[in-house]
């Protein structure tokens, strides 16, 4: 059994408590079992005491997820996964994560065939977002990764605004990305059911069941079934798109005994080399991506040279 993840992303303040408890009373409704995952910049939590005792909670604290805590993000991941095997995990990141960052850091390749991403929430605080003129350009910038990056956009606090200011606010964040579900909220109000049709898969790699949206980023998860040429890998690498944003996962090279860790970003490629035999998963995060191509050419990595055209 997958278990769905859920990841909600915002600046400080937007919201994403008061939607997140909204979430977890709509999922205890429907009889399915909740875990929380709660990340805070600060070594105390703040908004923990909103999450019902019932509820599995892990905390992260005194660091982003997606830079200075990946690891401990990871362990803790697994942890639920193992133990408390939930339906869903909400990840509430703190204010200043990026929010394919934060993506990156939940798709370890150790556990990528246990979970489904369903999608990255994103919170805005629509009077801040008028008021941007105000903000350092390094927190614009993130507001602007927060929306672009939105598979579920919430223009929340909607009531502060006049309807000119909310149909600019509009306007201005769909010129940012046009293809998020966008919601003018007022307590982050939100119809659920909509947040339930969220997936990060791509349309063609999934079942007919799966309700999917025409969504821009999108993963994919490769298990490669034995050792493949270094040398051919790296050919591989560098006919990738430019939209493949991340890769990471393990891979085990013809002339080593074991499989190295790779990391992939920005174009540059990164080994570590590991001491026991690990799955060999690779796990994928791009943006407009070909993942049949891709796929055809990881196949092709594993075929016998004489098969190779």
């Amino acid at each position: 059994m997958s278990t769905e993840i859920y990841i909600l992303a915002g600046f400080l303040g937007s919201g994403k408590t008061t939607l997140l408890k909204q979430l977890l009373q709509d999922e205890k409704a429907n009889g399915r079992k909740v875990a929380v995952l709660m990340n805070e910049l600060g070594k105390v939590s703040i908004d923990s005491d909103a999450i019902d005792e019932d509820i599995p909670l892990k905390e992260l604290l005194d660091g982003c997820i997606c830079c200075t805590i990946q690891d401990k993000l990871e362990g803790q991941l697994q942890g639920l996964l193992t133990v408390e095997k939930p339906d869903v995990i909400y990840i509430e990141a703190t204010g200043a994560a990026h929010p394919v960052e934060v993506l990156d850091a939940v798709l370890s390749p150790l556990f990528a065939n246990s979970i489904v991403p369903k999608g990255i929430i994103s919170i805005l605080d629509s009077a801040r977002w008028l008021n941007r003129k105000e903000l350092t350009p390094q927190v614009l910038q993130l507001l602007v990764e927060q929306i672009r990056h939105a598979d579920c956009l919430l223009v929340n606090k909607i009531d502060l605004l006049s309807e000119d200011e909310q149909a600019n606010v509009i306007q201005e964040v769909q010129s940012i990305n046009s293809t998020a579900f966008t919601l003018l909220t007022k307590n982050a109000k939100v119809p659920i059911k909509r947040i339930r049709e969220l997936s990060l898969l791509p349309k063609e790699k999934q079942s007919s069941s799966r309700i999917g949206t025409d969504l821009h980023l999108s993963t994919f998860v490769y298990q490669f079934k034995g050792a493949v040429d270094q040398s051919a890998f790296e050919d591989f690498l560098r006919e990738l798109p430019d939209t493949l944003y991340r890769m990471k996962g393990y891979i085990k090279f013809s002339s080593l005994a074991y499989p190295q860790l790779f990391q992939f970003s920005y174009g540059m490629p990164v080994y570590f080399q590991e001491e026991m035999n690990i799955p060999l998963n690779m796990v994928f995060i791009g943006e407009n991506i070909d993942w049949d191509k891709i796929e055809s050419g990881l196949q092709s990595l594993e075929k016998p040279k004489e098969y190779i055209d």
